[in-house]
């Protein structure tokens, strides 16, 4: 299986560490032979954040957040993100990112949101438990996409409330404060994509955004693209590669 993982990996990307974490994740992708495919987000994701698994330090900071206390300590990629209660499911994050004193969950995204519209779904339990002091704004994001499910078309609005509540309670654990970095791509190749969806999905962005903002939980956005133009030239060979193999 090791073998056949490397064969999907860039170079710098170490096959046990993401072989292991892969496997302790909800969403199988080695298992389910997902990882392989073409359009993976997961191989994008892996492979992105791939070379500074094991030298943190390196990260390049994400554009919106250069005022975070940087360098990254610890960089993880399928990360739980546990909610305050025992049972049921919890989120995982593509990746996580660790400062001194920040936690950022990053939710990867790249042909999802240009396939079917999404209808959120969320459980009960989000609207009964008390969430703490600063989440009013996504809980009033939770109860607009109740009452109005089709909101969205392209943003997967739904995942990402569960994912500010995982990220406030693991972050609150953690003593540090919680950031959900939304890192999409705009694919150039494989599926044909109209540009109009393209901005139909950023507008949708800057909506969420600013129904979430002011909270503890801090939401910030930016392309693969845009984070990928800030490398430094000691990773730009990188930063190519990731272009060249996945064309974000």
């Amino acid at each position: 299986m090791i073998d056949e993982l490397a064969s999907h990996l860039l170079p710098g990307v170490p096959a046990v560490r993401v072989a292991t974490a892969l496997g302790a994740a909800a969403g199988q992708e080695l298992a389910s032979g997902k990882f392989g495919s073409p359009e993976s987000s997961s191989a994008l994701a892996v492979n992105g954040f791939g070379p500074f698994l094991e030298s943190p330090g390196t990260l390049p900071p994400f554009p919106g957040i250069h005022d975070l206390d940087w360098p990254a300590l610890t960089v993880d990629i399928e990360r739980q993100m546990r909610f305050p209660w025992a049972g049921g499911r919890h989120p995982w994050l593509d990746a996580a990112v660790e400062t001194a004193t920040y936690l950022i969950g990053v939710e990867s995204k790249r042909f999802e949101p240009f396939r079917d519209s999404k209808l959120a779904k969320l459980s009960p339990k989000y609207s009964s438990h008390q969430w703490d002091e600063g989440m009013e704004p996504w809980c009033a994001m939770r109860d607009h996409l109740l009452a109005e499910p089709v909101a969205f078309r392209h943003l997967d609005a739904a995942q990402l409330v569960k994912h500010g509540y995982g990220l406030v309670s693991e972050a609150k654990r953690r003593g540090k404060s919680p950031i959900l970095l939304y890192l999409y791509a705009e694919p150039t190749e494989g599926r044909a994509i109209p540009n109009q969806a393209f901005a139909d999905h950023r507008s949708e962005i800057a909506r969420f955004a600013g129904g979430v903002a002011g909270s503890i939980v801090r939401f910030v956005a930016c392309s693969w693209r845009e984070w990928l133009t800030t490398f430094p030239p000691s990773l730009s060979d990188h930063a190519d590669r990731i272009i060249a193999r996945f064309h974000p």
